[in-house]
C-alpha cells in the first residue's frame, strides 16, 4: 500500500501499481515511456509527438484541451496522468467520473519537475528509472551553471502566439528556464501567466535584445519575426525548438545541452551583427 499526494494536494492511496495509464500531458508521456512503462501507457493526446511510434501504436483520445471522454472511458483507465496548466479543471472534474486517480502535476520549477519524476516513481515502482532522470537532470543542471556562470544577462520576449500576440510571462516553466539561461523576461512584471501584449509597446515596456519565436504552440515565421523586429531598437529574433523551454519531465536531459548552443548562436549572430 502507498500513498502519495499530487501538487494540488490530492492524496491517493494505491494497493498495487496502476496497470492501464492515460496521459494528457505531452511531455510527460515522453517521460513515462523512459520510465519503462511503455506497455501500460493506453491512451495519449494528439500533442504526444514523443516517442514518435506512440502515433500508430497509442489510442489518442483529443487534445489537452479538448478529450473524448467515451474514448477515455472505454479504455478503463486505473490512473490519468492531468497537468494544472494543460487541462482545463472542468476537464479533470469530468475525468474523475470515469476514473477516482486523476493525478495533477502543477509545474513551475525544475524542483517540481524532480518531484513529479520522484512520485511517478513511486506511483508505478520505478523507483530506479525514475532516480536515473533525475541523477541526470540534476547533473546537466549543474553542469549548465557552470556554464552560465561569467555570462551576462540579457532582455528578452518569448512569444507563444500571435493574432493576437502573447508572451510567457510569470510563474511558468517557460520564464524559469529563461532565468537559468539568464534571459531576463521584459514580462515577468505582468500579473497574467501568459500575458497578451500590443507589440507596439515593445521599447517602452522593456525592449528586449532577444525575441524568441519558439516551434509550439504557435507556428512562428520569418514574417512574424520581421513585424516584431519593427518595435525594437535592436532586438534579434531566433527561432528556437519549443519543447526545450516548455517541456518537463525527461526532456530537460537534453534541454541544458540545446541552451549551451543557444548561447553559442546567440554569441555568433551578435558578433555578425
Amino acid at each position: 500500500m502507498k500513498t502519495v499526494t499530487d501538487q494540488l494536494g490530492n492524496s491517493f492511496t494505491f494497493k498495487n501499481s496502476p496497470q492501464r495509464i492515460i496521459s494528457l500531458v505531452p511531455s510527460l508521456t515522453e517521460l513515462l515511456y523512459e520510465m519503462g512503462l511503455e506497455d501500460k501507457i493506453f491512451g495519449v493526446t494528439k500533442f504526444c509527438v514523443h516517442p514518435y511510434h506512440f502515433k500508430t501504436t497509442k489510442i489518442s483520445v483529443g487534445g489537452t484541451k479538448q478529450v473524448h471522454y467515451e474514448k477515455i472511458e472505454a479504455l478503463q483507465p486505473d490512473i490519468i496522468i492531468c497537468n494544472k496548466e494543460e487541462n482545463t479543471p472542468e476537464m479533470i472534474e469530468e475525468l474523475r467520473k470515469i476514473c477516482p486517480n486523476v493525478f495533477v502535476t502543477n509545474i513551475i520549477t525544475i524542483q517540481d519537475c524532480l518531484d513529479v519524476i520522484e512520485q511517478l516513481g513511486v506511483i508505478f515502482n520505478k523507483r530506479t528509472n525514475a532516480n536515473k532522470i533525475i541523477d541526470k537532470i540534476v547533473f546537466a543542471h549543474d553542469d549548465f551553471q557552470k556554464f552560465m556562470h561569467d555570462r551576462e544577462p540579457q532582455k528578452v520576449a518569448y512569444f507563444i502566439w500571435a493574432n493576437p500576440y502573447m508572451v510567457a510571462g510569470r510563474d511558468t516553466f517557460i520564464n524559469t528556464l529563461l532565468k537559468l539561461n539568464k534571459f531576463e523576461n521584459i514580462y515577468e512584471s505582468r500579473e497574467e501567466r501568459y500575458p497578451e501584449v500590443i507589440i507596439q509597446k515593445m521599447r517602452i515596456q522593456g525592449d528586449p535584445d532577444i525575441v524568441f519565436l519558439p516551434s509550439e504552440p504557435f507556428p512562428f515565421k520569418d514574417e512574424h519575426a520581421f513585424e516584431l523586429g519593427r518595435y525594437t531598437h535592436h532586438a534579434k529574433a531566433i527561432f528556437v525548438d519549443g519543447e526545450m523551454f516548455s517541456w518537463y519531465g525527461s526532456r530537460l536531459v537534453k534541454a541544458f545541452d540545446y541552451f549551451k548552443r543557444l548561447h553559442l548562436r546567440v554569441d555568433v549572430e551578435e558578433i555578425n551583427d
